[in-house]
C-alpha cells in the first residue's frame, strides 16, 4: 500500500451538546460539551484509521483550540503533521434538540493563513514521498485564493503525488482544469454546476462524468447520489452501486467516510468497482451513528460484503 496523507487547510475543533429545545433570548441549558476533531481531510484520515489503514493528517493549528484538536487526534491514534499558525483554530458548535430531534450546526470561519504559513504547508506537501496519495479535503480559509490551492496541487503532482480533491464549487472546477486528479467525488448538483447544465436523468449524470474523464480532469469520477449510492466512472467503464436500506440516524460524516474508504482501496491498488463498493459501504455505515461519528469497521465490512454479492448496474 502507498503512503496516504490528508491535507486540511481549515480544520476545526467541533463541540456538540444537547438541549431540550431552542428558543430566542432565554438561557438554553445544555449538557456538557463533547469535543471532536473536525475538517474534511482530518475526518478522511480518521475514517481510514477506523477501517484499519494508516494515514497522516497534515493541517495548521493555532492557539489552545488547535492544541486541543491535535491532542484529540493523538488520543485516537492518528498520525499528525502540524504547522503552528498565528490565528487560533476555529471552534464549531453542534446543538441537538431533544424535543424535535433537530440538529443545529454553527460553523465558524476558518483561521486565516499568512502567505508564509501557506508556503510552509506547501513545502510539507512537496516533501511527501513520490508515489504517495494526497487527499485535499475541506474548505479554504478566509483570504486564501483559489490560485494558492491550484499552485499547491501542481507542486504536489510535480513531486509525484496522486491527488484526490474532495471539494466543490470554484475550488473543484479549478482543480479539474489542472487535470490528472486521481479521483473526485461530486454530488449530482455539484456535477451539474461543473458541466454548466441540469442533469435531469441518469444518462445525463453518466455523460457529465464521462466528459470530465474525457477532458482529462480526473482519472476517476464518483458521483454521490444519496440513497441511490454512487455512480463511478473511469476510462474503462462505469458502475452504479446502491446501498442496502438502512435506518439513518445522521448523514454527518458520511461523505468523509466514503472518501476515506475509497482512498484506502485506491492506495491498495484496487479496481474502480471495489473502490466504489467500499466507499458506499463506509458512507452508509456512517449514517447508522448519531451525531458526527464516522464509519465503524464492523458496519462497513458487513455492508461491503452485501454489496460484493450484488450485481452492479453498468
Amino acid at each position: 500500500m502507498t503512503k496516504i496523507v490528508t491535507l486540511t487547510l481549515a480544520p476545526s475543533l467541533d463541540s456538540a451538546t444537547l438541549t431540550p429545545k431552542i428558543y430566542p433570548e432565554g438561557k438554553l441549558r445544555c449538557t456538557a460539551p463533547v469535543f471532536e476533531p473536525g475538517g474534511g481531510g482530518i475526518n478522511v484520515a480518521r475514517a481510514i484509521v477506523h477501517l484499519g489503514g494508516q494515514a497522516t493528517a497534515l493541517f495548521p493549528v493555532g492557539g489552545p483550540t488547535g492544541a486541543h484538536l491535535a491532542q484529540l487526534l493523538r488520543d485516537e491514534g492518528i498520525t499528525t503533521d502540524t504547522l503552528e499558525t498565528q490565528d487560533w483554530t476555529r471552534q464549531n458548535l453542534h446543538v441537538h434538540t431533544e424535543t424535535t430531534g433537530e440538529q443545529y450546526r454553527f460553523v465558524m470561519p476558518g483561521a486565516r493563513l499568512t502567505e508564509a504559513e501557506f508556503a510552509s504547508l506547501s513545502a510539507k506537501v512537496e516533501s511527501i514521498p513520490a508515489g504517495s496519495t494526497l487527499v485535499i479535503s475541506g474548505s479554504l480559509p478566509p483570504g486564501t485564493h483559489i490560485s494558492a490551492l491550484t499552485g499547491l496541487i501542481r507542486k504536489a503532482q510535480q513531486a509525484g503525488l496522486r491527488c484526490i480533491l474532495d471539494s466543490s464549487g470554484e475550488a473543484l472546477a479549478a482543480g479539474l482544469k489542472i487535470g490528472g486528479l486521481a479521483l473526485v467525488k461530486p454530488n449530482q448538483n455539484e456535477l451539474s454546476a461543473l458541466v454548466g447544465h441540469p442533469l435531469e436523468n441518469p444518462g445525463d449524470v453518466l455523460a457529465a462524468a464521462q466528459q470530465i474523464i474525457r477532458e482529462g480532469g480526473a482519472e476517476r469520477v464518483v458521483v454521490s447520489l444519496g440513497p441511490q449510492g454512487a455512480l463511478a466512472v473511469d476510462a474503462q467503464g462505469s458502475f452504479q452501486v446502491v446501498p442496502p436500506p438502512v435506518k439513518k440516524m445522521s448523514t454527518v460524516g458520511a461523505g468523509d467516510s466514503m472518501v476515506g474508504a475509497m482512498t484506502l482501496k485506491l492506495a491498495e491498488g484496487a479496481d474502480l468497482l471495489d473502490i466504489v463498493r467500499f466507499g458506499v459501504a463506509a458512507g452508509s455505515a456512517a449514517t447508522l451513528n448519531m451525531g458526527t461519528r464516522l464509519c465503524s469497521d464492523k458496519d462497513t465490512q458487513q455492508i461491503y460484503q452485501y454489496l460484493c454479492a450484488q450485481t452492479p448496474a453498468h
